[in-house]
């Protein structure tokens, strides 16, 4: 009994001291960063987001805080830029400060700081160099991938054609349309639409983002040492990437196996022959696990988000048919039945120009941006935001 007292005790003690040892480290970071809504020990201010939108939470305390405050995700603090101003004055003016990449649960397990997402440092400069040159190179921000978007959108017009004036969700088949235009890029191929594995990598991207935005996903983001031990719909994250990756192995291997070092046909091509250029170099950043996951990286943000954007335009206009009808009458004045859109048409074409950045606007397909972190301890109007690790 005395023995069962003595540990009681001692539990007691040790609860007492880890509490007391976690507020002071709160006071003591807080004294240093943006004030900001107080947060109770363990869980933050995870309480304080109002059913998973976390994204209309944080921009609500900026109305109480101001347009910089500190938010904490969890144990770990995390401060808030609001409002284009403070973004600007962030990632621009002080755009060196803060190169560094913030933590992301979700999906850390997976990436772990490989790929041009979730990389940093010398390893993300050598990446976004090759990749921005690689991609310039077979005609991203040219006039041939304007070719390869008008073949794409008459392959789905056709498509859409075979329903016969029938009901469908179009999603599906505008995904698949983006997509093909980032395979041709990546993979020198499209896929047709009935493609089993092409559908189901889709799906896969589908799935993850909605898991991701998710109240699972972004209580896991914020209190992950506790939801990476409970079982639920974001454990299977970690499961939905890992297999978009053995796909995208699979790609890899086709074109290993069909490699003309003389005439390369898209960005694995060019990635594998630097492979080779740079094999006797221990600290080369090209290697297949950087490879697997920048390929991940150009599908999801060249692919998925633009598909969402283009599904949220379509809602929009069926809302608002006057506006549907405005944009009809300026396509038919410019563009005309005869021939396709070119770059060229947007200047005589603002009505249509404005509706698109209004779309984006409106939609809001990913309201907050990838976490930064700083690279060093940096002023920021008159606060401290230290280096992370």
């Amino acid at each position: 009994m005395e023995s069962l007292s003595f540990g009681t005790i001692l539990l007691t003690a040790l609860i007492s001291l880890l509490t007391l040892y976690l507020i002071w480290g709160h006071v003591s970071t807080r004294r240093k960063l943006p004030p900001g809504p107080t947060p109770l020990p363990l869980f933050g201010n995870l309480l304080q987001v109002r059913n998973g939108q976390m994204a209309k939470t944080l921009m609500e305390l900026s109305k109480q805080y101001g347009s910089v405050y500190t938010f904490y995700f969890g144990l770990r603090p995390v401060v808030i830029f609001c409002g284009y101003e403070a973004v600007k004055e962030a990632l621009v003016d002080h755009g060196e400060d803060f190169t560094g990449r913030g933590e992301q649960p979700t999906v850390d397990r997976v990436f772990q700081g490989y790929g041009l997402i979730a990389s940093e440092g010398e390893r993300w400069r050598q990446l976004r160099r090759f990749s921005l040159s690689t991609l310039r190179n077979f005609g991203l921000g040219k006039r041939s991938i304007e070719e390869r978007i008008k073949d794409e959108a008459q392959s789905l017009v056709d498509e859409l054609k075979t329903y016969k004036g029938q009901s469908i969700d179009p999603a599906v088949l505008i995904s698949k349309a983006v997509s093909n235009v980032i395979s041709s890029v990546v993979f020198g191929k499209r896929f047709e639409y009935n493609d089993k594995k092409f559908h189901r990598m889709l799906d896969i991207f589908t799935e993850t983002f909605e898991l991701m935005s998710s109240t699972w996903g972004q209580i896991q983001d914020m209190i992950p040492f506790i939801m990476n031990h409970i079982p639920g719909p974001h454990q299977k994250i970690t499961a939905l990437l890992e297999e978009l990756n053995a796909f995208l192995a699979e790609r890899v291997k086709i074109n290993q196996e069909t490699l003309d070092p003389n005439s390369p046909r898209d960005y694995i091509d060019c990635f594998l022959l630097k492979m080779e250029e740079e094999k006797n170099n221990p600290t080369s950043e090209f290697h297949m696990r950087n490879l697997l996951l920048s390929l991940n990286n150009l599908f999801f943000a060249g692919g998925e988000t633009v598909a969402t954007t283009l599904k949220h335009g379509f809602l929009v206009l069926l809302k608002y048919p006057d506006v549907q009808a405005k944009l009809h009458e300026e396509i038919d004045r410019v563009i005309g039945q005869d021939r396709s859109p070119t770059i060229e048409d947007r200047s005589k074409m603002p009505y249509t120009d404005a509706v698109i950045h209004e779309i984006q606007r409106f939609s809001d397909v990913i309201p907050m941006n990838a976490p930064h972190s700083a690279i060093k301890d940096t002023e920021f109007r008159g606060y401290t935001i230290p280096k992370v690790g």
